[in-house]
């Protein structure tokens, strides 16, 4: 109901179809004339009405200049009247210029009545404004500027409301969130509709609507019912009373939409002109205002870091029409990642200029194509392209990287590039640069791989293929332009003459015992001066090693200062230590050009922002990249007496950089690219006199005597630093910290090194519901005694590992996305917590559950680290024993609460999130068996539990609960093993955690894969058969679009798991468990959500009459529904008998 169809015949004979506005094309070519409409109620139409497009006009003024068409033949039909001067146009005048434009419009195109405009009133009555006509639960008041749902307490939905005339193109259709109320879930939805509010049948949702609409819900996009994008934007659910969401539809049919001021980029394209805009007052939303334009251009609480520099690059608006472009153009996605692997091509807003660097940095990959992301730049402009599958089908002006061979033009002219794009991970940071001298280089992770072209003309375009496992990038913060070669030339001339110059020294005299020294072995281009205390490379860029003349000691720490640039050289000094057996005679021959060439002994060198073994990197964005030396910094090198490499900077110790370094290890440093010459700083036997360590560190035991009392005890225990951000508040002797003013600059960290198995764990205390998001929490790898801390912890760029909502930041660039529970939704008196394993690898818990590894490679010593951000304004540290202590209170509380609550009816108000067992074999050989089925890990939330008897016990929790709306009992899969789903958006507008009954669906394993690509259950066959089968070209079905028979084919569920997951249901699958050397039997099955009253109950299906549950007799245990949109995939479960 609600489309409109339509046709004409134009002056050429043709015959063209119109649906919705939109035309068909050329349905006949030789039309005769005159000809009649002609309406077939057949079937399922029942009735039709002609519409008049012309609006009833009280009082108009004549068309402007550029419709003269149109003013001639109204003039026309006044001289017929025997009028001179026709006056004020009358309705049925305004209907017939009208109908003229729409004649026009057709025979010319939609660009001259996009151009041209709507026939308007005057000013006043072309404001925009609500309609008067709504949903029922809604009502405009406020001279149709405002819109409100009036019992919004009572009443959830009915809310939409359009505007009372179509939108202009660039016209944007903004609303303020005046209102809102906490009791319902979802919150207010904004889009475009091409229905009249005179016409439309007003839904309870305006995404019921299933034609010629667009809307913006929660963080989705949706047309006509469908989700078209996800992860679109600012999450509308989440917004505040004052947000601001608005739509606009551009001339060239793209919509946008914006959430305060700030485009979350385009979402839909060829939408047509006429169309309304739509709010939904869903759930929390009760109350929306029109902004007027003027008036939002000028809110004094607009950010002005929003508006960024128009030369900033970014991607261009026009790209692949799988791709679409988010985040005001910073950030390129490829929505359907998991449907479609090309024709996702997107560009750079503008030419590149000479030496400037086009980076970005890999946000999300799926797991299920091959290849991956290919970058290159093309002469052609983006407006002239008409974009293929993949940039390398493009014949000319174009040169791409694709894996690791150089395209020119569509063909290979080069292979074995060293850097190789399909071998990316997300975090992986990729960039490209025409240099001054026509060489186009690639960087990866800011290191430059060399020359992968030549003779490249200037004005290219940067290039990004989002292609296969690649699924979106955004572009890196910040570009890098490289000086001309004639100013780096000038700079060698000036610096070529300080070869024979004097370096300065520590004293006037040789004092070797109060120095280090370096060896005389050292590269064919190095000299040493002054007694071995310097050095200086004479020649070329390369040959600059040289060596400590004496092995390091435990925590001796082996320091120099820069002395000498050139920066005619890319590239920079590197630093690390070697197994080589160095003496003053060894012979030079075998030292290489670069020391992370030194390969015939084990030799661990930092160069740039990475370490490096052997010349394999074994940790990326280890520390601030030692590229940026200049004259006066100090770099040094130690080993530690846990066997660990640990480099300092300009006195600050940046964390381990390697571990298992055994003794005897000689300092090894690489006067290499810019950095031409070195002096010793540092002395043997004794650290460095400009070297700090936090006054804990330093004091901290190596071990703790067993009879050492309570008070000394307490004293080592852990508290927060003295040095903190600026609105913090120790008390409690240091042990909680409390922000005081603002939502940031409240980061504290502790008062010493986290040991490895050690638990640090916090308790949130005040929450303030004004601010949004939550505390952060992770470690620093570097002593904080004179550390400036910066506004929030994403933003520190020195050694670290921060968890902030479902994000992982290393070093302040986003490395995972959706890792463990979402930080920012804990509730007072949760419990987070971090620990680092033996193999350094940081986990993360929260209310004493381990969600896994964070983050590997973590720097040792490191310090815990929280963000007291956001709505969290307190935190409190928990002794490392709280866990056993609070299962002690936990145990008698249960006790007491059984006494209590006996005879009482069972409930419960979510599903348990739940604990497992520590290191649960149970739950270890199912993961095992998880990661064997190669399942997309974008399908899951990282959420898994156990159900297995221990961990069951250890959470001491009831087997039987009760769900939905009426309530519906059902059993935990005891003995299973569960991986929760990512629920669809609808789901959260459905409200199914609440009001939906649970039940279990038994599955063959092999149909697992199938069943979660089309996130709907497979019909089992009428009768019960040992397993499920797919239909032919089976399409998903959503609540409001399944058909209404399904042709017999009935879906079989049970609310309890030993019914679904019986052989009948869920047959035996073998399983080889290359851990244990095992075979095991396996079932898989899903937990589902079930929509109350779709279903029905039937007797038992199988021939078996003994009672499969003690919870359930048997004649309850078999739920069947033939609705397929009625069910919705909760949980995947494994068992392994």
């Amino acid at each position: 109901m609600g489309d409109r169809i339509g046709l004409v015949r134009k002056s050429n004979g043709h015959l063209h179809y119109f649906i919705n506005g939109l035309d068909q094309g050329m349905a006949s070519s030789n039309a005769p004339s005159p000809v009649w409409g002609v309406v077939d109620l057949y079937g399922m139409a029942v009735k039709v009405t002609i519409i008049d497009h012309s609006p009833i006009l009280e009082s108009v003024e004549p068309p402007d200049a550029g419709s003269g068409l149109l003013t001639a033949a109204v003039a026309t039909a006044g001289a017929n009247g025997a009028t001179a001067n026709p006056g004020p146009l009358q309705p049925a005048e305004w209907s017939l210029v009208n109908t003229l434009r729409q004649f026009l419009d057709s025979c010319e195109g939609a660009d001259r009545a996009e151009s041209r405009g709507v026939v308007t009133e005057t000013e006043v009555v072309e404001k925009l404004l609500f309609h008067p006509l709504c949903g029922i639960h809604a009502a405009v008041i406020n001279s149709q500027r405002t819109a409100h749902r009036p019992n919004a307490t009572d009443d959830f939905n009915n809310g939409v409301i359009l505007t009372n005339r179509t939108l202009r193109p660039n016209e944007v259709f903004e609303v303020r969130l005046d209102r809102l109320v906490d009791k319902w879930a979802g919150s207010i939805e904004i889009g475009l509709t091409t229905h009249q509010p005179t016409e439309l049948d007003f839904p309870s949702t305006m995404t019921n609507i299933r034609t010629g609409t667009w809307m913006m819900t929660g963080n989705g996009v949706m047309h006509n019912g469908q989700t078209i994008v996800e992860d679109y934007g600012q999450n509308l659910d989440r917004l505040k009373v004052g947000d601001r969401v608005g739509v606009v539809r551009k001339p060239d049919g793209t919509v946008h939409f914006f959430v305060n001021g700030i485009d979350q980029g385009a979402c839909a394209t060829c939408v047509p002109a006429n169309v309304y805009g739509v709010i939904d007052l869903y759930g929390m939303a009760a109350e929306a205002t029109i902004v007027d334009q003027a008036e939002a251009l000028t809110s004094p609480d607009t950010d002005s870091s929003l508006f960024s520099d128009p030369d900033q690059l970014k991607f261009h608006h026009l790209h692949g029409r799988n791709a679409t472009i988010l985040h005001n153009g910073l950030t390129a996605a490829r929505p359907n990642a998991t449907g479609e692997f090309n024709d996702a091509i997107v560009m750079s807003n503008r030419p590149l200029r000479d030496g400037e660097l086009f980076e970005v940095v890999i946000d999300k990959m799926v797991d299920r194509w091959s290849g991956s992301l290919e970058a290159g730049v093309s002469l052609v402009k983006p407006e002239d392209i008409d974009f293929p599958n993949t940039m390398t089908d493009i014949e000319h002006d174009t040169w791409m990287l694709s894996g690791s061979a150089i395209m020119q033009d569509g063909a290979t002219i080069r292979n074995g590039y060293p850097l190789d794009l399909d071998s990316l991970t997300v975090g992986s940071r990729v960039g490209m640069m025409r240099c001054t001298d026509g060489t186009l280089h690639y960087y990866l992770d800011g290191v430059d791989q060399g020359v992968a072209s030549t003779d490249i003309a200037p004005g290219v375009y940067a290039v990004i293929d989002l292609y296969g496992q690649c699924a979106q990038v955004t572009v890196s913060s910040g570009t890098v332009i490289i000086p001309n070669m004639e100013s780096l030339q000038m700079s060698h001339q000036i610096v070529s003459h300080s070869h024979i110059e004097q370096i300065s020294t520590p004293s006037a005299g040789p004092k070797a015992e109060l120095s280090h020294l370096l060896s005389k072995c050292c590269g064919k281009n190095i000299s040493l001066r002054h007694w071995c205390w310097g050095a200086s490379r004479v020649d070329g860029f390369n040959h600059g090693i040289v060596f400590s003349s004496e092995p390091l000691k435990y925590d001796e720490v082996f320091e120099v200062k820069v002395s000498e640039l050139n920066e005619q050289w890319s590239g920079s000094l590197q630093i690390g230590l070697t197994t080589m057996a160095i003496s003053d005679s060894t012979s030079p021959v075998n030292i290489p050009a670069t020391a992370d060439q030194i390969t015939s002994k084990v030799t661990w060198v930092v160069t740039g922002s990475e370490v490096k073994k052997c010349g394999a990197v074994i940790k990326h964005n280890y520390a601030p990249s030692l590229q940026r030396l200049q004259v006066g910094d100090r770099v040094g090198v130690s080993r530690h007496s846990d066997g660990t490499m640990h480099v300092t900077l300009n006195g600050e110790d940046l964390g381990e950089a390697a571990s298992g370094i055994p003794k005897n290890v000689f300092a090894v440093i690489d006067l290499h690219g810019s950095v031409e010459g070195i002096q010793i700083t540092s002395s043997p036997g004794l650290e460095s006199s400009s070297i700090v360590l936090s006054p804990a560190y330093e004091l901290e035991p190596l071990s703790q005597d067993r009879d050492q009392d309570s008070d000394t005890s307490a004293q080592l225990s852990m508290c927060f630093h003295s040095n903190h951000g600026k609105n913090i508040l120790l008390r409690e002797g240091g042990k909680q910290a409390e922000r005081l003013a603002s939502f940031n600059q409240a980061i504290v960290v502790g008062s010493k090194p986290l040991k490895r198995r050690e638990t640090f764990q916090v308790r949130l205390g005040r929450l303030n519901p004004a601010w949004t998001s939550s505390l952060a929490i992770g470690v620093v790898g570097f002593p904080v005694d004179k550390f400036s801390f910066p506004v929030r912890a994403t933003a520190i760029r020195k050694p670290c590992v921060v968890m902030h909502g479902e994000s992982v930041f290393v070093s302040g660039y986003k490395v995972k996305d959706h890792f463990g529970p979402n930080l920012d939704t804990l509730k007072e008196n949760s419990r987070v917590g971090i620990s680092v394993d033996e193999d350094l690898c940081l986990h993360l818990m929260v209310n004493g559950i381990d969600y896994g590894v964070a983050a590997r490679d973590i720097p040792h010593p490191c310090w815990p680290l929280v963000d007291i951000y956001g709505q969290c304004e307190q935190v409190t540290i928990l002794p490392e024993d709280y866990e056993s202590m609070a299962a002690t209170g936990i145990k008698e509380e249960c006790e007491k609460a059984d006494l209590e609550n006996k005879g009482k009816e069972k409930s419960s108000s979510g599903i348990d999130i739940g604990v497992s067992v520590r290191n649960c074999e149970y739950l270890n050989i199912c993961n095992r068996l998880k990661a064997s089925l190669s399942l997309p890990d974008g399908y899951f939330e990282g959420q898994s539990v156990c159900f297995c008897s221990a961990c069951h016990k250890v959470r001491g929790e009831d087997i039987q609960l009760r769900r939905g709306d009426p309530p519906k009992e059902f059993v935990l899969p005891f003995g299973w093993c569960r991986y929760v789903l990512r629920a669809p958006n609808k789901a959260h507008s459905l409200n199914v955690a609440e009001k939906w009954h649970m039940a279990y669906y038994g599955v063959n394993m092999a149909d697992t894969r199938r069943i979660l690509d089309t996130f709907d259950l497979l019909p089992s066959d009428e009768g019960g058969s040992s397993s499920s089968i797919l239909l032919p070209c089976l399409q998903p079905y959503t609540e409001k679009s399944r058909p209404e028979s399904l042709g017999g084919k009935q879906i079989f569920l049970s609310p309890t798991i030993r019914q679904a997951g019986a052989a009948q249901f869920s047959p035996k699958h073998r399983f080889f468990d290359a851990r244990t050397k095992k075979n095991h039997d396996t079932r898989a099955a899903f937990q589902v959500w079930v929509k109350p009253g779709s279903y029905k109950v039937s007797p038992q299906t199988g021939p078996d009459k003994a009672q499969v549950d003690p919870h359930f007799t048997n004649s309850e245990i078999d739920w069947v529904t033939k609705e397929r949109g009625s069910t919705m995939l909760h949980a995947l479960l494994l068992r392994v008998d």
